[in-house]
Parts: C-alpha cells; sequence; structure tokens
C-alpha cells in the first residue's frame, strides 16, 4: 500500500494490470492499472480503523470542513478532470461539468447538514427520581457513525456516484473512514478524484486511513473489501447480479452486515386516458427524450410504459413511433455495456407476444447504443414478468392494456422499482386514485405529469424502493436522509453530563435542534 493511501499505477506485489477503454474512439487508452492484493486491501481497511477510532470524535463542523474541502479540491482539478472523464467514459464535456457541479454541490450540502446538526436527532428524556412506583432514569439518544465502509463506484456517474459521490460524502458525513473499490472503466479519473480527497484530508488535519481507494477489475477486489470483518457496511450503485452477490456475501458473514445496493429499475410510466387525450403528441416526444437520455444509462429512464387501447393511444404509439425512429446511436459507456444492452433487446425480441415497433439510426461503433421501442399486450406481460426487467439502454416496451381492469394488475404485478410515473389529467386522478395507491407500495419516488428522467440532490428526495431496485426500501442514495444509511442509534443512560457527547449536553452547547421530553426546542434543559 502506497503511504499516500491509495495504490500507484505500478504495485510492487503483483503485475496483474488492466486499462481503461475510450469508448468513443475503440480504442484501450495507454496507462496501466495494478489490481489490488487481498493483502492491500486488507491494510487499506485496517487504516480506516484506526482513523475511525479518531474521526468518528471530529466535530460535525470539522467534518463539514473536510467535506467542502473535497469539493474545492475537485474543482481545482480543472479541464485535466474532464478531458481524462471524457476519454474514459465517452460522456460529453457539457454532461461531465455539470455531473462535477453535482458532486461538489452534494459535497456541500452534507457540509451544510453537519453545522446545522439535527441530523443527529437528539432525544433526551430526563430522569423522574420521585416517579411512583419506580423511579425514571434519564436516557439520551442519538445517531452516530457504524465504522469503516466500503463504497462500489458507480460506470454511469464516474463523479457523482463515484470515488467523491453522494456514497462516499454521506458516509464521510455520518463519520465513518471509507475504502473506495475505483470502477475499472474510469480508473485514472478515480485515480485523480481520489488524490484529491487525500489532499483535502491532510489540508483538514483528518487522521491517515480516513480514505483509501483499492482499484480493481475481477469481483475478488471486491469480496476482499466485503468480507473484511472490520467494514461495518457497504455502499453500492450498479447492475442486480452484482449488489445481490455482494448483499449474499455480506449476509454469509460471521457478522453480517448491512448493503445499499441500488440495482436498477424499468422506472414504469402509466399514461391514463384523459392525459393522452389532451397532450398524446407531446408525451410521445417527451417519453422518446426520457428513455434515451444518457443513451438510457441512467437508472432513472423509463423502460415500460403502461396504457389502455384507444384511437388516442394508438395516435400517441404512432407519434412515439416516429420519435424513435428519428433518434440516431449514442455511445455506451463500456463495450461490456453495450453487450449486454445488445442480449437484452435480443432476449426481448425472441419473446413470444414482443415485437419491435422502431429502431433509431444505428451506427458503427463498438460502443454504439440504437434505440428500440417495443410492444407486448398486457395478457403477454402478465404471464411473462421477464418483460419487465431492466435492459439497461436506450429501450422501452410499450404495454398495451384492454382496460382499467388489465391496468390495475400490470401495477399489482410489479416488483419494486425506483420510480413510477403517472400521466394524468385531475379527473384521471380521482377515477384512478386506487393505482397511487398500489404505486406507493412498488416506488421510492411516484411522479404526475413528468419523467423520472433527473435527480434533484436535496433534503426530501428518495432515490431507492422496494426490492429489486434496492436491497433496502427504508434508504436512499441521494439527498440529506443518505447519511441515515451509515449510521446507528445508541441511548446513554444516567450519564453525568460532562461525560456526555456535546449534541446531548444539558447546555446544548451546538444550539441544534433536540426533542426534549416530547418538544422540539433549541433550549437548554
Amino acid at each position: 500500500m502506497a503511504d499516500n493511501n491509495i495504490l500507484t499505477e505500478v504495485s510492487p506485489q503483483q503485475s496483474n494490470t488492466f486499462r481503461a477503454f475510450n469508448p468513443a474512439k475503440g480504442e484501450w487508452l495507454t496507462t496501466d492499472f495494478t489490481e489490488s492484493t487481498p493483502e492491500e486491501v486488507a491494510a487499506a481497511v485496517e487504516k480506516a480503523e484506526a482513523a475511525f477510532l479518531v474521526y468518528r470524535k471530529k466535530t460535525g463542523a470539522e467534518r463539514a470542513d473536510f467535506l467542502q474541502k473535497i469539493g474545492e479540491e475537485i474543482v481545482n482539478l480543472g479541464d485535466a478532470l474532464i478531458t481524462l472523464c471524457q476519454g474514459e467514459s465517452g460522456l460529453p464535456e457539457a454532461r461531465l461539468q455539470g455531473e462535477r457541479g453535482r458532486t461538489v454541490g452534494q459535497l456541500n450540502m452534507f457540509a451544510g447538514l453537519l453545522r446545522e446538526g439535527s441530523w443527529i436527532d437528539a432525544t433526551i428524556d430526563t430522569a423522574v427520581p420521585d416517579r411512583k412506583p419506580l423511579p425514571k432514569s434519564d436516557l439520551r439518544r442519538m445517531n452516530i457513525a457504524l465504522g469503516p465502509v466500503g463504497i462500489f463506484g458507480a460506470s454511469n456517474f464516474p463523479l457523482a456516484f463515484s470515488v467523491a459521490g453522494g456514497d462516499t460524502a454521506s458516509a464521510l458525513a455520518a463519520g465513518c473512514t471509507v475504502v473506495v473499490k475505483g470502477h475499472p472503466a474510469h480508473p485514472g479519473t478515480s485515480q485523480l478524484i481520489a488524490e484529491a480527497v487525500l489532499r483535502a484530508a491532510r489540508a483538514s488535519n483528518m487522521p491517515e486511513g480516513v480514505f483509501s481507494m483499492v482499484h480493481g477489475q475481477s469481483t475478488a477486489v471486491g469480496m476482499a473489501l466485503v468480507e473484511h470483518p472490520l467494514i461495518k457496511a457497504i455502499g453500492f450503485t450498479g447492475s442486480y447480479r452484482g449488489g445481490k452477490a455482494l448483499f449474499d456475501a455480506a449476509a454469509r458473514r460471521p457478522e453480517p452486515i448491512p448493503v445499499y445496493a441500488e440495482m436498477g429499475s424499468t422506472n414504469p410510466v402509466f399514461i391514463l386516458p384523459g392525459a393522452l387525450k389532451e397532450r398524446g403528441a407531446n408525451l410521445a416526444q417527451g417519453l422518446a427524450t426520457s428513455v434515451t437520455l444518457g443513451v438510457g444509462q441512467f437508472c432513472t429512464n423509463p423502460g415500460l410504459v403502461v396504457a389502455q387501447q384507444s384511437v388516442e393511444s394508438e395516435q400517441f404509439l404512432n407519434k412515439t413511433t416516429e420519435a424513435f425512429t428519428g433518434l440516431t446511436a449514442g455511445t455506451m459507456l463500456t463495450p461490456n455495456i453495450k453487450k449486454a444492452f445488445d442480449a437484452g433487446i435480443q432476449k426481448l425480441t425472441q419473446t413470444a407476444g414482443v415485437s419491435v415497433l422502431a429502431t433509431g439510426v444505428s451506427n458503427e461503433s463498438v460502443c454504439g447504443g440504437t434505440p428500440h421501442l417495443l410492444r407486448a399486450d398486457a395478457a403477454t406481460f402478465l404471464a411473462t414478468p421477464e418483460i419487465g426487467e431492466e435492459v439497461f439502454g436506450p429501450s422501452t416496451v410499450y404495454i398495451s392494456a384492454t382496460g382499467k381492469e388489465e391496468l390495475m394488475a400490470i401495477a399489482n404485478g410489479l416488483h419494486g422499482h425506483l420510480t413510477a410515473t403517472l400521466q394524468a389529467t385531475p379527473e384521471d386522478l380521482v377515477e384512478y386514485a386506487d393505482l397511487i395507491s398500489i404505486l406507493e407500495r412498488k416506488v421510492g419516488r411516484l411522479l404526475i405529469n413528468g419523467f423520472p428522467t433527473g435527480v434533484e440532490v436535496c433534503a426530501s428526495m428518495v432515490h431507492g424502493g422496494p426490492f429489486p431496485a434496492t436491497t433496502d426500501a427504508r434508504t436512499t442514495s441521494v439527498g440529506t436522509a443518505a447519511i441515515y444509511r451509515f449510521s446507528r442509534p445508541i441511548c446513554y443512560q444516567d450519564f453525568p453530563d460532562t461525560v456526555l457527547p456535546a449534541e446531548l449536553q444539558n447546555s446544548n452547547p451546538l444550539n441544534i435542534w433536540r426533542n426534549v421530553n416530547g418538544q422540539l426546542t433549541k433550549e437548554k434543559i
């Protein structure tokens, strides 16, 4: 392990190297990166454990300064970061500039949360020594950090969901130390960001080991991280197969740990009759745009559309077909993602009852993802629920229901998703009120008259959902509530005031909101 807590490009312990692939140019880049050994992963985790003993005692203000400093160091990387990330991801410059802004913004968001302080949920029930028949003890509760956590970078957001992305930001905010497994699709970008985090750690006087990064293409590196007994939680964004494997491995440990895995979704869109009559043509273009945004490589692209048969629905479908036919193939992130997308489309087209309505204009690029619009009827979908599984890329399946009863049956049969959308008029919402009740049990975010692509980073956002969208429907990976994944409650009984954490002391020295004897207050006790 290098002294700066990240692996350099040449490891003295092995020569198992890999390179990033430029999907836009269809060529391998020239820099070699070395896969971490199990010993190097263990060393990173052990440093994280030693650092946690110090870092967990840092004040919220100190951790906030650290997070903001990380953001400053990322900005200071300038154009070099954007250029390198473009070469490794094929993403356009404007998209990456926006994603960098989001990355820095969420670091600052958690810094603000720490300074405000009430996230720790300080709850105090003071003693009643003369209570009959038994006296009541003084009880005080708050949230504390879990310990060292492992974070897996995502392929589709090389900045905002990667080395210094939302999982890392929320874990550091909670007071956890972090070991990140950089995504092998963008190792150079990961390295640059990791170096920025370490500069921020040194400038903020954080303990060595508060943050480390390991490289690796193989599953062995990730499993070594999950299985290490000092790791107390995992954050993951990626495929169902990958997330479920990590979840199962964590459950098999002598001490099972939580795995917060966001594993994708088809994000169904229900277009109700009134909306079709009112704005069907506009909805067709909006749907095509949402399906293909980011070449369909967002976890919120709508991969399933449901409507009832009518003259208006056929007109909408004709308009949607026209929109898809005019779309061109975009560059997907990696050859493997492109290969999986093509395999998913092939599986759908070979399913009885599924037809292709439109394809976009393909190109000869090795990573070109061609838009697809497919169709099936409700009976086929209900008999073959695999049609509703995510195909990660620019495609969607239109499901035609004969009436309200079939539409409701489709909704009832859905598994967990990140989002569901209702395109509806006020009259539709009255007539289909039961649909909302059904979908509340299926998703983490429910939209009306919008499209699910675009996730606002704010306190009220829920980016999560019932299994298999995530492994824990009670959590979110976006927004300030993400911090609760990496904390747990602790109760102090009959502690002297001088020994209590500042958040629970009588004088409320941090001036935070607390629940004292059932009343929310900032007053001293």
